[in-house]
């Protein structure tokens, strides 16, 4: 009876009301953000991630842009069905370098966090072209203009920077030349026979530390990727962002009798 009093009492003291809701109010912001600022000891550092190249962030942008998230997740779930059709489940630190990270559930299409190197670029242009030309059954919407748009890429650079800031200084920061030289590594990324040695060793300094193997190389889509050699499309930057997807972190060497665990 005396805790259903004293309740009656802060509902009719407007004053301690207030108190009491701020105190709820502060004491929940603060489980919520205080593990933020340890998020780098939470999310362990896998071998092999790394931020986006500059040619692959303007992708993501003109995928998040088209609203191709509606319908397509990047998550493969710890189930039987989906490590059997996708492949290994999503880790949390695949998806550290995105703002915001393309995890869910929502599927109307597959999902995609491990479509890269699946499918080769022509069928990626085709298929966002006009998805029915390879699929026939797809509900998918063609978005022909990707391929006759060029791609604006004047800022960026201050994206990055923007990505950097909100990454604390942990996201491009760390690799050597990256914003500087932003402009210079899409052109590159993006041109056929052009010098890429530059752009592959500064991220895959990132991704496997500066003292690793010769054979330890990120993975990038490099070249002309929408068919058109003349003109950096928004083609480009799309199938760049989508040929990336799920290879940064090497799978192949996972324990079969793990493996066989997960999907019982």
């Amino acid at each position: 009876m005396s805790l259903i009093k004293h309740h009656k009492l802060l509902e009719t003291n407007v004053f301690l009301l207030v108190l009491g809701i701020f105190v709820t109010v502060a004491v929940g912001g603060l489980v919520e953000i205080v593990p933020l600022f340890s998020i780098k000891s939470t999310i362990e550092n896998v071998q092999g991630v790394r931020p986006y190249t500059p040619l692959e962030l303007a992708g993501r942008d003109i995928y998040v842009r088209e609203g191709c998230y509606n319908c397509h997740s990047q998550m493969v779930r710890p189930f039987r069905d989906e490590i059997e059709r996708y492949g290994h489940y999503s880790l949390a630190a695949e998806s550290k370098f995105d703002h915001p990270f393309q995890w869910g559930s929502k599927r109307t299409g597959p999902d995609l966090a491990r479509v890269g190197g699946k499918y080769s670029n022509e069928w990626h242009v085709r298929h966002l072209i006009d998805p029915r030309s390879v699929v026939p059954e797809s509900i998918m919407p063609g978005y022909p203009h990707l391929a006759a748009r060029p791609l604006d890429y004047a800022t960026i650079d201050a994206h990055m920077k923007t990505l950097d800031l909100v990454g604390r200084g942990e996201t491009y920061t760390p690799i050597d030349g990256a914003i500087e030289n932003a402009v210079a590594d899409l052109e590159a990324q993006a041109t056929p026979d052009a010098d890429t040695e530059a752009l592959v060793a500064r991220y895959s300094d990132f991704a496997y530390g500066p003292d690793r193997a010769e054979d330890q190389v990120t993975t990038m889509a490099l070249g002309d990727l929408d068919g058109n050699p003349d003109v950096i499309t928004e083609m480009d930057a799309m199938v760049a962002y989508l040929q990336v997807l799920g290879t940064m972190v090497d799978f192949t060497d996972v324990d079969e009798t793990r493996k066989a665990d997960w999907i019982r």
